[in-house]
């Protein structure tokens, strides 16, 4: 059975606290994302492949189908 992948994430920013739920890229990573609230741009963390790893509630297609940390690299 495939598993369900969810498509959307809430991005909590690190410097104001801000949560915005987006939808995640299904073709591409996302490296960077800008805070609407403060306009603090976010990185990916070291180690992770996108910001959605990094500061979302769920992390990104290709960790959830396949559970690697390296789908972007």
């Amino acid at each position: 059975m495939a598993k369900t992948i969810e498509l959307k994430s809430v991005i909590t920013c690190p410097e104001c606290g801000h949560k915005k739920e987006e939808t995640m890229p299904t073709d591409a990573c996302q490296f960077f994302y800008e805070c609407e609230n403060c306009k603090k741009l976010l990185k990916a963390k070291e180690g992770d492949c996108c910001v959605y790893c990094s500061y979302g509630s769920v992390p990104c297609p290709p960790i959830q189908e396949d559970g690697k940390g390296n789908c972007c690299k």
